[in-house]
């Protein structure tokens, strides 16, 4: 590579930071590959690895597309990946001449627990510290006036500003890295800085994985090495992919790799597994009776919990799996109370909001379906917006509660009506006033007030 290439990558390097990238630690090169993918170099762009896959059903934890996964391997860092993902903040010039500011942390914020603790003396978190939900990684101040102009923006007392600190949040619990801190400047004039936070994750339970053929599936279980079969040679699979995945999918091509692959590790060749036109079967086949297989790519297995050989001879081989970037930590959510909507007083929508889970409309006809009348109540009232409304018995209008007398009364009826309090949905009643200040007037009819 020429001073010229490795200056632009230098450069490269340098100057962008890409939002989010997905990298595997150790990626290998096809051993089946085709000709399109010479073409383009994609074997010199490995993205994925070559697993030992066994077609077999194993426990019942891959059922329909999920796979079972060996943690010897996973430990050896097959599906390995690291994920890097860019935080950053700008400095922002107001109209009256101000401007915000990033600042040293004070020495009661720079203990070594605290939420200051990552930053430098230049207010900016330092690289290669350690980084868990809710530090701060730059520590930016904003002024408290950015509309009326000021005789001297610049020497602005430390109480004009107020903390706008950027804080981390990432998946609870886990902690990441500072790989990089970027400090750029636009072509407008507005300072940047950017900070690139650095997550080495292991396949677990829930990750997903695919051959190159849409057989996609994620990880049902992890089960040691010694429960899982072996083979006359003593060879144990990485992965244990499902036998039902390939009728209905037809999804010839991953059978054929799976050949060309174990006949490939005995004659050191990489095979071609283009369709219509890459090594043909039959040669494939020939390799393998050369070195003591069978012909169709199965082995008789042993069991690996009682050590008896299995009934079925198992059709095992290696097959290029990528690891995709859908994975569990990055989609699991949950929640028992948490943030609401001012307005409907109901629980907010999305992982992001830290909100709740729907009970949609289908939910509830299999709840009705199944005459669940008070879980029903609970999901769509209870737990998500209960209020008690006051309710005139005369008039079937809203009515109110007043704190100075401690009644309940009702404005349109003139001694104050007769108030019952009633629970009822928040979002029902807003409804009730929309409606009112259409001039149309829903009036409640109460049968045990």
């Amino acid at each position: 590579m020429g001073k010229q290439a490795m200056g632009n990558i230098a450069f490269n390097q340098l100057n962008r930071m890409d939002t989010l990238m997905y990298l595997l630690v150790y990626p290998q090169k096809p051993i089946v590959k085709t000709k399109t993918i010479e073409l383009i170099g994609y074997d010199r762009l490995g993205a994925g690895q070559n697993a030992c896959v066994a077609v077999m059903s194993y426990s019942g934890y891959d059922i329909e597309d999920a796979i079972v996964m060996n943690r010897a391997s996973l430990d050896r860092g097959f599906g390995r990946c690291v994920v890097l993902r860019k935080y950053g903040c700008t400095i922002k010039k107001y109209s009256n001449r101000t401007q915000d500011r990033i600042v040293p942390p004070t020495a009661a914020q720079a203990g070594p627990n605290g939420r200051h603790r990552l930053l430098d003396k230049d207010g900016i978190a330092a690289v290669g510290e350690k980084i868990v939900p809710g530090d701060v990684y730059v520590n930016k101040q904003s002024p408290g006036n950015t509309r009326d102009p000021l005789p001297n923006p610049q020497a602005m007392p430390d109480s004009f500003y107020r903390p706008t600190a950027q804080s981390y949040k990432g998946p609870a619990g886990e902690s990441c890295v500072v790989d990089k801190v970027m400090l750029t400047m636009s072509d407008e004039g507005q300072f940047n800085v950017k900070c690139l936070v650095r997550h080495t994750r292991r396949p677990e339970v829930g990750d997903k994985f695919s051959s190159r053929h849409g057989q996609k599936g994620v990880c049902g279980t992890i089960v040691e090495q010694a429960d899982l079969p072996f083979s006359e040679r003593g060879i144990c699979p990485d992965l244990i992919m499902n036998p039902h995945g390939f009728p209905s999918r037809m999804t010839v091509g991953k059978m054929i790799e799976l050949l060309g692959g174990k006949a490939g590790l005995q004659d050191g060749e990489f095979k071609y597994g283009t369709a219509f036109g890459g090594d043909s079967v039959t040669s494939i086949s020939e390799v393998l009776v050369d070195n003591g297989f069978s012909y169709n790519g199965k082995d008789l297995m042993q069991c690996g919990i009682t050590g008896e050989p299995l009934v079925a001879y198992i059709f095992m081989g290696p097959v290029y799996y990528q690891k995709l970037k859908h994975m569990v930590l990055d989609k699991m959510h949950a929640r028992a109370r948490g943030p609401r909507v001012v307005l409907t007083r109901q629980p907010t929508e999305g992982r992001a909001r830290d909100g709740g889970l729907r009970l949609g409309e289908m939910e509830r006809d299999c709840l009705i379906g199944y005459g669940a009348a008070m879980l029903i109540l609970e999901r769509l009232m209870i737990s998500s917006d209960q209020f008690e409304a006051q309710v005139c018995t005369n008039c079937g209008l809203l009515g109110y509660h007043h704190h100075g007398t401690g009644r309940n009364l009702c404005q349109q009826c003139a001694d104050g009506g007769t108030v019952s309090a009633l629970k009822l949905p928040y979002a029902c009643k807003l409804l009730f006033q929309e409606l009112q200040s259409m001039n149309i007037c829903p009036r409640l009819t109460l049968s045990d007030a």
